[in-house]
């Protein structure tokens, strides 16, 4: 009587960083897949795929500009401003409006 039983394997998920390592690895040709394959114990295919993928999506990285710092501040400075300003302006509103100056808009 045989017994087959079921294998619990789940696959694994390796983190983009991981996938980078071994692609640029790959790219770099100093190293056969097979190598590559048991040096990180990947399957070969699996690291001619990664390669594939990161040569195509590679001019992405250039496409994109990553998010400017000074950029940010500003944007952040120039809200607080804003901000300050509707204070002010709703503050002269009602001054005005008690002094007699502006007709007071509520109903």
């Amino acid at each position: 009587m045989i017994n087959f039983t079921r294998m619990n394997t789940s696959r694994k998920k390796h983190s983009a960083a991981f996938k980078a390592q071994v692609a640029i690895e790959a790219i770099k040709e100093q190293e056969t897949l097979s190598d590559l394959s048991k040096r990180f114990g990947i399957h070969p295919q699996m690291i001619s795929n990664w390669k594939r993928e990161f040569l195509s999506r590679s001019p992405e990285i250039f496409s994109t500009k990553a998010p400017d710092e000074e950029a940010e501040k500003r944007e952040q400075t120039l809200y607080e401003k804003i901000g300050r300003l509707e204070v002010e302006v709703d503050f002269c509103k009602r001054a005005s409006e008690k002094l007699g100056i502006l007709k007071s808009s509520k109903k």
